[in-house]
């Protein structure tokens, strides 16, 4: 018997072109609090979950952690993110690849290091609504990436085991994640992270983004 394979898809750079206005919110929210941070240090900690990026980013600069500053960095970003989503649009070949999996009767899920405050705004752009599709927040889960919580209960809601799924992510974060989680890293060039930071990481391969990824979706074990 053939088992289908589960895909496990990371959101903010790898289904949608988003990655870059998370940088300029988290660079607003700093910047607010009076934190200055070069923004390509900002960008190799999207993917994180927000408590986890701020506690990474506040020790590099040697400032005073407290709940309180990391409360309002939070909040901040979400209020800059929101404002910056209208210009967030799905990369070539997101929507039809999630319309390919959902004919072909392969499982998806959605898992993102976002809350659902942010993340109900970007899925809209891939017309996924988290009333029908699976989706797992940030706020469903103890830990973010690079613990592998976001795909485990993807795995789970699905009814899937995770030695069969796929994880397509577009960081480092979410290749370590699937290691630790025990499935399988496919990685994405379009969030900006390197072929080789990717392969280093763990993914099995990498494409450019989900059009490039749909064209060779034979290799990663889907079946037209």
């Amino acid at each position: 018997m053939r088992i289908e394979p589960t895909f496990l898809f990371d959101l903010d750079g790898t289904l949608v072109d988003s990655v870059y206005q998370h940088v300029l919110a988290w660079k607003e929210a700093l910047d607010a609090e009076g934190i200055a941070l070069s923004v390509w240090r900002i960008h190799r900690k999207i993917g994180m979950s927000g408590g986890l990026f701020t506690n990474q980013l506040l020790r590099e600069t040697e400032l005073e952690i407290s709940p309180e500053l990391v409360a309002r960095l939070r909040r901040r970003h979400a209020e800059a993110y929101l404002r910056y989503a209208p210009s967030v649009r799905p990369l070539p070949g997101a929507i039809a690849l999630l319309a390919w999996l959902t004919q072909a009767g392969i499982p998806w899920a959605v898992a993102t290091s976002a809350n659902m405050e942010t993340a109900v705004v970007t899925l809209a752009t891939l017309g996924v609504d988290p009333a029908q599709a699976t989706v797992v927040t940030r706020d469903q889960v103890k830990y973010a990436k690079p613990d592998p919580d976001l795909f485990l209960t993807a795995a789970a809601r699905l009814g899937a085991p995770i030695g069969n799924a796929l994880v397509i992510g577009d960081s480092i974060w979410d290749m370590l994640a699937a290691r630790r989680g025990g499935a399988l890293g496919v990685g994405l060039l379009s969030g900006g992270y390197g072929l080789d930071e990717l392969r280093y990481a763990g993914a099995l391969r990498v494409y450019d983004d989900p059009d490039d990824l749909l064209r060779h979706i034979d290799e990663v074990a889907g079946r037209r």
